[in-house]
């Protein structure tokens, strides 16, 4: 992984193979952004170098120049940082930013970055984006095409060096967390199953001092998870349900985090059509998220308890496969018919969401790769956010905001329930086909505890990124939820008291009716 570390050296002095500066959007051309180590006579000198080559400071922009006299780095690159707004950019802008420096420099020995971070938010944020853009998934390459940065230097004032150093270490454990979500949704389903993933779990548990208990698929048969079972029949690789904890003894707020865990999802019977199954590893993005959260949770000792639930299952056609028309028993005793058995995620989180609500959490979030109406109504970057309860969905978004990721708000219409009805069993799996999404959330709040805050985060768009690269996401796995889940928890954990998820009031409404 890339090495971060802090510099109070300037810009003219640093030594570094690439120095990185920012260039924003102005009314009359790129404008070069001060940053730490910086000053007016020197970006001023490189703004007609950044007109004549054509530069606009546009977000990805990246454009090599040659280093002029009286500085140290062999050769400089300027990152497009937006429009320019009085001098500021936010977080996310600089965390892009950095991204695409990572990105563009890979095979580099050592990069300085002199971005405008002035704070240890902007920090963490230049530091995070570095890490995530030098993120590549090589364990499958026999011959590495090319390595990563090996080592980022952030540029930073000296009366903020303190806070500089913090922040990056604290970009260190998310960047590495968040990777570690995406090696494993980048990984084939013939290496990650659910047995494989489980045993990858109890590792890092041991490593970081968590706590992991696995229920087999004989365990599962006799606590009655009939979801995880019925969908997991039809694979030679049976299902497990793993439970990973983080404790703090100052806390006073309980999370609990269920993550759908589809190591591979054919559609079973109801078989997915040509075209659709070449990306269905991704289907565990969700319980990858969870994972990741409740480990970086752990890492960086927030006071507050963090449960994640994996629900992991492989969905695959076979004379043993669950059939449309079986009738499965929920983990609980509710009883589901099964309508498409490609509806299956909803199956395995309906068992891990009744089990995690049994210890009373005081909010419950699940996050899936759940359904492609989402992704059809939100498109690739959003994801959406659906509860019944407004306060925790308002936390959910804000968190989602103050750390880069786009989350919307997506109601639950009461009117849509009715298409769930089953003659013969307490639920169907599947209703309406418009709105496809919506009554997915349905189905899913059937099987929450009541008086129990929860939310459900459908990421099905975000999750994997099929294109090519831009800003710090990779072409593949994206991590995407991770650092909304750790945001969550860290708020909680500083407010200290669990009305904190459920203030009095809420600022955005998530759901179209109350139960």
């Amino acid at each position: 992984m890339t090495e971060l570390t802090v510099t109070t050296e300037s810009a003219t002095s640093v030594l570094a193979d690439w120095l990185v500066i920012g260039a924003a959007q102005g009314a009359e051309g790129p404008v070069p952004v001060p940053g730490a180590g910086t000053d007016e006579a020197f970006v001023t000198r490189l703004a007609p170098l950044l007109a004549d080559l054509g530069a606009t400071g546009a977000p990805g922009e990246a454009l090599r120049l040659p280093a002029p006299s009286g500085v140290r780095a062999r050769r400089i690159l300027a990152v497009g940082l937006g429009p320019d707004i009085e001098g500021e950019h936010d977080a996310e802008a600089l965390r892009r930013a950095a991204g695409v420096a990572a990105r563009t420099l890979v095979g580099t020995d050592t990069v300085a970055l002199a971005l405008p971070a002035r704070t240890g938010e902007t920090v963490e944020a230049v530091g995070l984006g570095s890490l995530l853009g030098a993120y590549a998934f090589t364990a499958y390459l026999t011959t590495l095409r090319a390595t990563p940065v090996r080592e980022v230097m952030i540029l930073v004032a000296a009366d903020v060096r303190e806070r500089a150093e913090a922040a990056v270490r604290r970009a260190h454990t998310l960047g590495q967390e968040l990777n570690r979500a995406r090696d494993l949704v980048n990984a084939p389903a013939n290496d990650l199953y659910p047995e494989s993933f489980a045993t990858a779990v109890a590792t890092a548990g041991r490593e970081h001092r968590v706590v992991v208990d696995v229920l087999d698929e004989h365990a599962l048969a006799a606590g009655g998870y009939g979801g995880i079972l019925g969908v997991g029949q039809g694979s030679v690789r049976p299902p497990r349900l793993v439970r990973i904890a983080h404790t703090h003894p100052e806390a006073t707020t309980t999370l609990a985090f269920v993550g759908k865990g589809i190591t591979y999802d054919s559609g079973g019977i109801s078989l997915k059509p040509v075209g659709a199954n070449e990306i269905m590893k991704r289907d565990m993005s969700g319980a990858a998220a969870v994972f990741a959260a409740v480990l970086a949770v752990a890492r960086l000792d927030l006071a507050v308890n963090v449960t994640g639930w994996l629900a992991l299952a492989e969905n695959m056609p076979s004379g043993s496969a669950l059939r449309p028309g079986d009738v499965l028993r929920i983990y609980g005793g509710r009883t589901v018919e099964v309508l498409n058995t490609d509806a299956e995620g909803r199956l395995v989180l309906a068992d891990a969401l009744v089990r995690a609500g049994e210890e009373q959490p005081d909010a419950l979030v699940d996050v899936a790769t759940l359904t492609a109406a989402t992704r059809f109504g939100l498109g690739n970057h959003f994801f959406a956010v659906m509860a019944d309860d407004d306060a925790l969905c308002g936390r959910i978004l804000a968190a989602a905001r103050e750390t880069g990721e786009q989350a919307w708000p997506m109601p639950l219409p009461q009117e849509l329930r009715s298409s769930l009805d089953s003659r013969v069993a307490d639920i169907a799996n599947y209703g309406e086909r418009m709105g496809g999404g919506l009554v997915a959330g349905l189905f899913l709040r059937e099987f929450v505890p009541s008086g129990i805050p929860w939310a459900h985060l459908d990421i099905a768009g975000p999750a994997f990124n099929e294109g090519g690269p831009h800003g710090y996401t990779p072409s593949g796995g994206t991590g995407c939820a991770v650092r909304t889940l750790v945001r969550l928890a860290e708020n909680a954990a500083a407010c200290g008291v669990t009305s904190c998820l459920t203030p009095a009031t809420a600022t955005t409404t998530c759901r179209a009716e109350a139960r």
